[in-house]
């Protein structure tokens, strides 16, 4: 996976028990395909798929399995069911097209070096073994596109390349439902390249939302639909089907996780709490079982934090840095650098200036440090030290242009402009000393550059920095307006209410003011302990 960190990241068994609704029907040296529309029962509870190909009777069973995972990305399951239907039928190659696309880990990290070379070598195995229907050699054709022995090829290429294949087998054969869905997936995929972002969000949404009506069941159908609305203005026709997938596919961890993207778009703070808290227990037993990588714990616990933070949970978001450090399968570098993660997040949402300040950076390489040093930097500019502030800057632009090397070198394109994170930190160091014009000006090209993106979902927003700003700038009623901003591309965020009460009062507009406090009030679960409630409290009550 990519780094892991607030600002960039990229995003992050046992035995079998099935039964069949359709037919089963042996090869029999025919190339009649074999038709299948497979449940994994209760033992493996992942969806219901449809595949229908050539490959033996006894070889289904391992085949679909390793497609339902597929769906929702437990490649390392997926790669080992794919591999044991390639074993029961030698001759099956749809069997080396799921061991190749096992290893394409869409929206997360892009194949790179023996990755790439070991999906070729599937896919030419496949071809070799030849496929005896259309469908099975469009199958093989998309996935040939992607892995072309081209090193010259860019990651957009590659995946354009895989798209344009795929739409082609979603033309002729528009009753695939499988092919309807990767075919959306990989338009998902082109717009996380950066490639017609948002057109490629729409046109996935309008193949995915007739598909998730008509297939309820289908684990990939409800999993893209859910990454394809992942944006704000989109999040809403994800609600659905993030409110389905985890009864769809309970036996996969990712599938309990995944509808908190759209809980945290949609400022749905309770939800989002127990989706990634029953992801994280069954990340938890997949990696004890060495079923999965540690980095399905990791990632629900970075959502888990920041649900905990917006909800005003403050003990729980902070034990959450301790428990980094015990996730099965993540060594101790590993488990400190989510720790730092965690922490520097918790010092930044809670306005403990000084706490990001002294935060101490992870172990292992620089580029893992990035977060570590944006706290660092605005924290102790927050807390009025230039010196430490412009120390922390100046070490964060040598860990951003090592990251951004390391980016190109692997493939990916870059945005343009200056990295979010470094534009931040020279903000607020130019507001600590005293160039606050300047500063706000930077912080505003900061908040445009990133409302052009996409605001990722789980950060604090440039544009909420921006209305601290004014705020602090003596300006209430530019801060009310840029909070605002923030809390229509991200609902009930706790700081931008907050933010927009006190500079509601302080522009003399009482009534938005309560407004906001009641919001605040009751977005906060009935157990937090953030101290700025005692003030919402004090305020409705004398409002009152």
């Amino acid at each position: 996976m990519a780094p892991f960190h607030i600002r960039n990241f990229k995003i992050v068994g046992g035995c079998l028990g099935i039964f069949l609704l359709g037919s089963v029907v042996a090869k029999n040296g025919s190339s009649a395909p074999t038709s299948t529309t497979t449940r994994i029962a209760a033992s493996q509870q992942l969806g219901r798929v449809s595949f229908p190909n050539s490959c033996k009777a006894e070889a289904q069973p391992a085949l679909v399995k390793g497609l339902a995972l597929l769906h929702s990305f437990q490649y390392r399951e997926s790669e080992a069911a794919f591999k044991a239907a390639a074993d029961l039928d030698a001759g099956c190659a749809m069997a080396e097209w799921g061991k190749a696309m096992a290893l394409y880990h869409q929206l997360w990290d892009f194949p790179q070096g023996h990755t790439m070379r070991h999906g070729l070598e599937n896919v030419e195995q496949a071809q070799k073994i030849g496929a005896p229907t259309s469908r099975e050699r469009g199958y093989l054709a998309a996935a040939a596109a992607f892995y072309a022995d081209d090193a010259r090829l860019s990651h957009v290429q590659r995946t354009t390349a895989y798209s344009e294949a795929l739409a082609r087998l979603h033309s002729e054969a528009p009753e695939d439902m499988e092919a309807s869905a990767f075919y959306a997936l990989s338009l998902v995929a082109l717009a996380d390249e950066n490639a017609d972002v948002m057109a490629n969000r729409k046109k996935a949404i309008a193949i995915l939302e007739p598909l998730f009506r008509a297939h309820p069941d289908h684990p990939g159908v409800a999993h893209y639909l859910i990454h394809a609305a992942d944006r704000s203005g989109l999040a809403e026709q994800g609600l659905a089907a993030a409110r389905a997938y985890a009864s769809i596919a309970p036996d996969s961890s990712h599938a309990l996780h995944m509808p908190s993207h759209i809980f945290t778009r949609l400022g749905l703070w309770r939800e989002s709490i127990a989706s990634n808290i029953a992801a994280s227990a069954a990340a938890a037993h997949a990696s004890e079982m060495h079923e999965a990588e540690s980095h399905y714990q990791t990632h629900a616990m970075d959502f888990l934090d920041y649900a905990y933070l917006q909800s005003g949970l403050e003990s729980k978001a902070r034990a959450l840095a301790t428990e980094e450090m015990s996730v099965p399968g993540s060594d101790e570098e590993e488990g400190a650098q989510h720790r730092a993660v965690i922490e520097a997040r918790n010092a930044m949402e809670l306005h403990r200036w000084q706490e990001a300040a002294d935060l101490t950076a992870p172990p292992g390489r620089a580029p893992s440090q990035d977060t570590t040093y944006w706290a660092r930097a605005i924290g102790a500019a927050r807390s009025g030290d230039v010196e430490a502030a412009g120390s922390a800057v100046k070490k964060l632009a040598e860990i951003v242009a090592l990251r951004e090397g390391e980016h190109k070198a692997a493939g990916y394109e870059g945005s343009g402009g200056k990295a979010t994170d470094l534009g931040e930190a020279e903000a607020w160091l130019a507001f600590t000393e005293g160039d606050k014009a300047r500063a706000v000006d930077l912080m505003r090209a900061v908040a445009n550059r990133e409302d052009a993106k996409g605001v990722e979902s789980t950060t604090m927003p440039g544009r909420e920095m921006l209305a601290d700003m004014l705020l602090e700038s003596k300006r209430p009623s530019d801060a009310v307006r840029a909070y605002e901003a923030v809390l229509a591309e991200s609902p009930n965020r706790f700081d931008s209410l907050w933010g927009a009460a006190r500079a509601s009062e302080a522009a003399g507009d009482l009534r938005s003011a309560k407004k906001y406090y009641a919001r605040l009030a009751e977005i906060a679960d009935p157990a937090a302990e953030r101290a700025e409630l005692q003030e919402v409290r004090r305020h409705l009550a004398s409002a009152d």
